[in-house]
Formats: C-alpha cells, sequence, structure tokens
C-alpha cells in the first residue's frame, strides 16, 4: 500500500472540527494515539529511511494495536510518499514483547490525542502532542487530500511534506521551548533524538 500525505499546523481545533463535521465527515476515531519506533541500536533501520512502528490506538476500555512497516520516503508532486505494510490486533504487549525479544529498541516514542475523521477517500487526524504545536494530517489519494484541505479552510500554502521532525524544530525555533512529543519527554525522564522522529 502506499501512503500519500501531508501535515499543517492547525491554530483552531475546534474550528477544524466543526469544518470537517458540517462537511458530512464521518468520526473514525478520538482518543489517545500512541507510537513506538523500534529499530537496531545500530539504526540500522533508520540508515534505509524505513520505520518499523507499534501504534496503539486508546479510546475508554478499547484498545486497538497496529505493528507497521514503512519504506523509503519521497516526494511526488509535493505529496510525502511511502510504502506501507501493516497488521492490526488487540494485544499491543505481545506486539512490543516480539519485537524486543527479536532484539529491536525503542528509539522513538510519540503520544497526542488525536481526532480522526473520514471524507470522501481521504483520512484526516488532528493531533495534540505534550509540547508542541498541533498538526494536521491528510492522507489519500491526491484528488482527495486537496478536496479535505479546501473543506478545513486552512491556507494550502500551510501543508508541506515535512517530517514531524521538521515540525518540532520549527516549534522549537519559533518558541525557545524543547517539543516534547511524548508523555516521557514532558516529564523530562527521558530526550528522544529528534532524527529517530
Amino acid at each position: 500500500m502506499r501512503e500519500v500525505e501531508l501535515k499543517a499546523v492547525v491554530t483552531d481545533w475546534e474550528m477544524s472540527c466543526a469544518r470537517l463535521e458540517g462537511a458530512g465527515a464521518s468520526p473514525a476515531f478520538h482518543g489517545r494515539l500512541e507510537d513506538r519506533r523500534y529499530d537496531h541500536t545500530d539504526r540500522t533501520l533508520a540508515s534505509r529511511d524505513e520505520v518499523l512502528r507499534l501504534r496503539v490506538y486508546r479510546s475508554g476500555q478499547l484498545t486497538r494495536a497496529e505493528l507497521g512497516w514503512k519504506g523509503r520516503t519521497h516526494e511526488e508532486h509535493g505529496y510525502k510518499v511511502r510504502e506501507e505494510l501493516s497488521a492490526t490486533t488487540t494485544d499491543a504487549g505481545a506486539l512490543a514483547d516480539i519485537l524486543l525479544r527479536l532484539g529491536y529498541v525503542v528509539t522513538h516514542a510519540v503520544d497526542r490525542e488525536i481526532a480522526q475523521y473520514e471524507l470522501g477517500g481521504a483520512a484526516i487526524r488532528l493531533e495534540r502532542y505534550p509540547r508542541m504545536d498541533d498538526l494536521i494530517e491528510v492522507e489519500g489519494a491526491p484528488e482527495e487530500i486537496e478536496r479535505a484541505i479546501a473543506v478545513l479552510g486552512i491556507p494550502r500554502a500551510a501543508f508541506t511534506s515535512d517530517r514531524l521532525r521538521d515540525f518540532a524544530a520549527r516549534y522549537e525555533e519559533r518558541t525557545g521551548n524543547s517539543a516534547a512529543l511524548s508523555d516521557d519527554e514532558l516529564a523530562g525522564t527521558v530526550h528522544y533524538r529528534r532524527e529517530d522522529a
């Protein structure tokens, strides 16, 4: 499967949700989203621009886990594109144990509250991090992405193919504060390398 996406900073979360809902977007998920990126200690995967990620969705008593692999990133006509494979389960702990027993280590963590919608084939996800700008990610075919962006009312020029680490760097430069992409970073108990984000 090919992942095609754009991201932008969201200045008004509630307005973005209202615009999506007013346009008939279907709520797909609201809750907590936790990502753990895994690699070998020598960062073999990162050196090939590949990602091995365990993603956990939590909402009330419901938990869904997704193990995913992402291939090398490239840009096509301004969109971020990469190959992606994933499988889901409800047992996040077992997946994490398997990865650790295979010798992988957690190289980065990302925790956020999200509101995810589906609109005309596009998946739209608003993301609120422990300490950073709120972001919105729009994924789908290019024409679906463009229709969703038009509904959001956010200037098209605000959307980029930049990576999460680029948004974190701009936040830090603008505010003088360190971005915290995970709860542990916010608490100061761990500091992940930005290049692993």
